[in-house]
């Protein structure tokens, strides 16, 4: 088995792609590289950290470690994302909350994902 056939690994693909699109299209010169510059580095953290996580499996600590620094990023990703809707950096309330509702699922999974490995996790 891969990290890529793990579900949030997946759903982080696709936030990143997302998040990614959304910095670069979607808002005003100046927040691409201010703003949008933390989002797109949050988004790709949450999914860099899931990869090292499994990578380090075989080490349960470590592994619960690299996902939760994941969730941490998750977490701030949606902080940012707040940011830029609430001062009117994005102005598209259906993006923001098609978004913001991928990136809580995403937080959601990860948690469920973590309590699922302190329970079961045995390598």
């Amino acid at each position: 088995m891969s990290y890529r056939n793990l579900e949030i690994w997946q759903i982080a693909r696709d936030v990143v792609i997302d998040v990614h699109k959304m910095s670069l299209t979607k808002l005003p010169s100046f927040e691409k590289f201010e703003e949008g510059n933390q989002i797109r580095r949050s988004s790709k953290s949450v999914k860099s950290n899931i990869v090292e996580g499994y990578g380090r499996r075989r080490y349960k600590q470590d592994f619960i470690k690299f996902l939760i620094y994941s969730l941490s990023s998750n977490d701030e990703t949606i902080d940012h994302l707040e940011t830029l809707y609430e001062t009117g950096s994005l102005a598209d309330k259906e993006l923001y909350l098609l978004l913001h509702e991928k990136i809580d699922l995403l937080g959601r999974k990860l948690n469920n994902f973590i309590a699922s490995v302190e329970k079961h996790h045995n390598i």
